[in-house]
């Protein structure tokens, strides 16, 4: 008998409203102490211009960060079915397409990729993809995540 509280495949597909976010000097340098990344590239703006960076570039996981500042960054997940308190991060990846430098305006478009599930019924996977673009409309960066849900 399989579990009960599988979340729909009526979700794969579904987009959500798209979010904005700045990327800031003070913001990437902190991100990467926090990191422990000690490259100047990351930190001094001449190391970063010297790279030939418009300014300080994003640590390729602070994407993931940025994204999730929307006024309520979980909301998708109850949108689908989710129960907050029986998930976890399952895995995350990143394709960039072009640098992401301080002083640009991101737009994260994200939308269940799939849905799928394992140990007959009992762990559920969400897969959101987030299409994200920048201030002149460029095409930066693919994110991926996987939730994974413990059903009932």
């Amino acid at each position: 008998m399989k579990p009960k509280s599988m979340i729909d495949r009526k979700h794969i597909g579904r987009s959500f409203a798209p979010s904005t976010a700045e990327v800031e000097k003070g913001r990437l340098r902190f991100f990467a102490k926090a990191i422990g990344e000690s490259s100047p590239l990351y930190t001094d703006e001449a190391a970063a211009r010297n790279a030939g960076y418009a300014s300080l570039p994003a640590p390729p996981s602070f994407l993931f960060t940025l994204e999730m500042e929307r006024p309520d960054p979980f909301a998708w997940l109850r949108e689908v079915g989710m129960d907050l308190t029986r998930i976890l991060h399952g895995e995350q990846s990143f394709n960039y397409h072009q640098p992401v430098c301080a002083g640009d305006t991101l737009t994260f478009e994200s939308k269940v990729e799939d849905i799928y599930e394992k140990k007959d019924g009992a762990l559920s996977f969400v897969v959101k993809a987030v299409k994200v673009t920048n201030q002149r409309g460029q095409h930066v960066a693919d994110l991926r995540s996987s939730i994974v849900h413990r059903n009932r």
